[in-house]
């Protein structure tokens, strides 16, 4: 059987800011490995209040996606996803094409994104036009 190699492992993430009550909570814990979706346990993200918060993974070259599995929290918040568009380019500005949207209809604790092959150095979770937190607890990218 062939296990495919989740290559986010191998990136740096960045967000678009620090939530200061909790400092822990970093762009790097979506990519640690971790798949615990309890914020309480220290193993997701957490933005402030931003206006189109994201988060971005910076894979260091260009890479061909076929998947990206996103792991919301399970503990609460879970809408707070609704609307996140997930993104794959070689634009630092988070502006790269659209690999799919969380549905505003439902309430996700994992969902995966068929990429189709879109060819990036950057994978991006972007809340477009409102202001709000971004919580993510895992981002796997998957090649085709």
């Amino acid at each position: 059987m062939l296990i495919a190699k989740n290559l986010a492992r191998e990136g740096v993430a960045r967000q678009s800011s620090q939530f200061a009550l909790f400092p822990w909570a970093t762009a790097a814990r979506a990519i640690d490995g971790n798949r615990k979706q309890d914020f309480q346990r220290s193993s997701c993200t957490h933005t402030g209040p931003d206006r189109a918060p994201w988060w971005r993974l910076d894979l260091k070259q260009p890479r061909t996606v076929g998947a990206v599995v996103v792991y919301n929290r399970n503990d609460c918040c879970q809408p707070r996803l609704e609307g996140a568009d997930i993104r794959v380019g070689n634009s630092p500005d988070n502006n790269n094409p659209s690999c799919g949207s969380f549905s505003p209809l439902g309430v996700y604790y994992n969902l995966r994104f068929c990429c189709d092959g879109l060819v990036g150095r950057y994978v991006s979770v972007v809340i477009p036009n409102r202001k709000d937190f971004l919580t993510l607890c895992e981002v796997e990218v998957y090649g085709p």
